[in-house]
């Protein structure tokens, strides 16, 4: 089993989860997060003063897979988040050593099918 966790832009959240989903992971956790990459922040405008902002709005997904599907999803991901301006995001593979599901008692494999 393996953890993907991808930080993308939030414009791009809906078109990455029907690609994950079509690909096939069962479940995804979303979190709104703020950070910064490569491009340090950008700079804007209000009222007549520019400012920085240091940390952009992202979003974290977490999905847990089976092994045999990690390339599949993490391609999915890549697909459908890319726009080809900076700030498009990364994927992380982790090895997930153990899940359980608290309602059955199913664990590992069977903790993450749908």
């Amino acid at each position: 089993m393996k953890l993907i966790t991808a930080i993308i832009k939030p414009s791009r959240l809906d078109a990455v989860l029907d690609a994950v989903t079509e690909a096939g992971a069962s479940g995804v956790t979303v979190t709104e997060v703020r950070g910064y990459g490569r491009q340090r922040g950008k700079t804007e405008v209000y009222r007549g003063a520019e400012y920085a902002v240091k940390l952009l709005p992202k979003v974290k997904l977490e999905i847990a897979v089976p092994t045999d599907v990690v390339t599949k999803v993490v391609d999915a991901i890549a697909a459908s988040a890319n726009t080809g301006k900076i700030g498009d995001g990364k994927v992380f593979v982790t090895d997930l050593e153990q899940a359980l599901r608290i309602r059955t008692g199913e664990r590992d494999a069977a903790a993450i099918a749908s």
